[in-house]
């Protein structure tokens, strides 16, 4: 019988960016424990020459535009094109959209008539973008950047300015200058447009990612921390700040209609949300998982899933703890961030602790009850699952991009466990303390033995990513065939346990090369991890799945041996 709870009953008919059906998977008890995240991440935004607001998704590789009256979505950039990495976006005077595409390093004008140009690849790390009229503006991210002037129809970029310590979103002011931050050093900067020298207008801002002026020419920056902070800086008079604390982690950009009202993204949660100068906030498109990839169950049934740029848990109105009854009557809430972690992918608890691997090549843990973030190990190429080692309390880890499976001790230490594997992305215990990893790459589970070498458990899968144990069955979610196979640590038998599952791009996605997808997945990018499939048992026996495709985790009570 279905396990569907009236959460999820309200969310059929929220946009999918995975399937518009909704599909879950044919597994009987398949349950989203959050509603389906329509967008991947919101950062860049802009209101169109139509009066729609678009929304660059820089995990997605692709740009949508929303009407806010309905909160409805149109894909207008697909997936798959020129564009890989849209991280923000300004509209030109004859209506063309100019694209800020990050990890390529590439600016791109759509036209009117969605033909793409290239405007420029000599730009590093381009961010904030902005038009004064059909003149183009353009920041780095990065430290020692430069502010820029491109020119769409030829010539060398005029570079205004040096010495940005990473830009982001910019506007021109009542005053007709460039303002901008710098991100580093927490302040805020302006520029003529013709050149000149920069002046800083504002310092110790907190953690500065965009600046925006309201119709009124008052001056909002906005913060990417987790407490959803706005400053509104008065530049006419005393220069006095007024803060707002709105409680959307990881703000990203902001955008004024013709009424003045604010509306801003999120590049942790995603959703597009209307925020009031008291805080106060209205959802016009839903937030949700931008990811979401690794997951784990502590002992306390509380679910927690490595989001990407945080550690977030399913809402609790959805049984975010298994001890629960979510209730038909539950109203559907956004997932719960409970830090803000860059690039995490893989995550493990461990008592109160949680242990997880990022992008950036390390592993740390995290201490919920002070908020310390510890650095365990660095310098790794693409690390992916984790897992505790139940006998020697190691922190176990699969290092992609190296092709080992490593051990990190309760001192630091790192030692090889596995080495010359494929593409290993997941590792899980059984209850006798043997360790098993998946090898993406070889179409493989292995079992790694005491004498440093690996047994074949099970072979000729579709791309295996996230391992789980329960009993004496391992389970193992098939990206490429989009399933969950199952196989008998007893008898070697295995079947299909979930098929059809919401997991990587959706059914109707255009197939692209690696090296053509959203920068994000692409593995043939230094530091840059794919997607993460994660899978884990909960104390009571179920799995939980991350439903990357659509932004979601799914519980599943599993058939048992067969």
């Amino acid at each position: 019988m279905s396990a569907v709870h009236g959460e999820d009953e309200r969310a059929a008919g929220r946009p999918s960016r995975y399937d518009v059906t909704g599909r879950r998977g044919t597994h009987p008890s398949a349950e989203r424990l959050s509603p389906a995240n329509p967008l991947w991440g919101s950062n860049g935004i802009a209101f169109g020459p139509d009066g729609r607001l678009y929304v660059a998704e820089f995990l997605g590789g692709r740009i949508s535009a929303v009407d806010l009256d309905g909160g409805e979505l149109d894909v207008v950039v697909p997936a798959g094109g020129p564009v890989r990495s849209p991280d923000d976006l300004a509209f030109g005077a004859d209506g063309s959209m100019y694209i800020a595409d990050l990890v390529p390093g590439r600016v791109w004008r759509r036209s009117p008539r969605g033909e793409y140009t290239l405007v420029s690849d000599e730009v590093k790390n381009p961010n904030g973008i902005t038009c004064i009229g059909d003149r183009l503006f353009v920041n780095e991210m990065k430290p020692d950047g430069r502010l820029l002037e491109l020119f769409p129809d030829g010539g060398a970029p005029a570079v205004l300015t040096a010495g940005l310590a990473m830009g982001n979103a910019m506007q021109r002011g009542p005053d007709g200058c460039l303002y901008y931050p710098h991100m580093i050093s927490e302040q805020i900067w302006r520029i003529p447009p013709d050149g000149g020298e920069p002046e800083m207008v504002a310092d110790q801002v907190d953690r500065p990612v965009a600046v925006r002026f309201d119709r009124g020419g008052v001056l909002h920056v906005l913060s990417l921390g987790p407490e959803g902070r706005v400053t509104r800086i008065d530049l006419h008079g005393t220069g006095s700040r007024t803060l707002v604390t709105s409680g959307l982690a990881g703000l990203d950009n902001a955008a004024f209609d013709a009424e003045n009202r604010m509306f801003v993204s999120s590049y942790a949660s995603g959703g597009i949300t209307e925020m009031h100068p008291d805080g106060r906030t209205r959802v016009i498109v839903p937030r949700g998982f931008d990811g979401p990839y690794g997951v784990t169950v502590d002992l306390g049934g509380t679910v927690y899933a490595a989001d990407h740029y945080r550690v977030a848990s399913p809402p609790a109105s959805s049984e975010a703890s298994f001890g629960g009854d979510g209730g038909a009557d539950a109203e559907p809430a956004e997932p719960v961030s409970h830090v803000l972690a860059p690039f995490a992918h893989g995550i493990a608890a461990d008592g109160g602790l949680l242990h997880l691997t990022s992008q950036f090549g390390d592993v740390r843990t995290y201490d919920p009850r002070d908020g310390s973030m510890r650095k365990r190990s660095g310098g790794l190429d693409r690390p992916m699952g984790i897992a505790v080692d139940p006998a020697a309390g190691s922190l176990v880890v699969a290092e992609a991009g190296a092709g080992r499976v490593l051990a990190v001790d309760g001192s630091d230490r790192v030692t090889v466990l596995a080495e010359g594997l494929g593409r290993p992305v997941d590792v899980a215990f059984d209850a006798a303390g043997r360790c098993y990893v998946s090898d993406e790459q070889a179409g493989a589970v292995l079992r790694l033995e005491e004498d440093a070498t690996a047994a074949v458990v099970a072979e000729c899968l579709g791309a295996p990513q996230g391992l789980a144990v329960v009993g004496d069955v391992l389970y193992v979610v098939e990206t490429a065939h989009r399933s969950l196979r199952a196989v008998s640590l007893v008898t070697a038998a295995s079947w299909t346990e979930a098929e059809d599952l919401p997991v990587g791009p959706s059914p109707d996605a255009v197939p692209v090369p690696p090296d053509a997808g959203p920068a994000l997945f692409a593995h043939g990018l230094p530091g840059l991890a794919g997607r993460f499939t994660g899978l884990a048992s909960a104390p009571d026996g179920s799995l939980v799945l991350s439903a990357d495709g659509e932004g979601t985790l799914l519980r599943l009570t599993p058939s048992g041996p067969r």
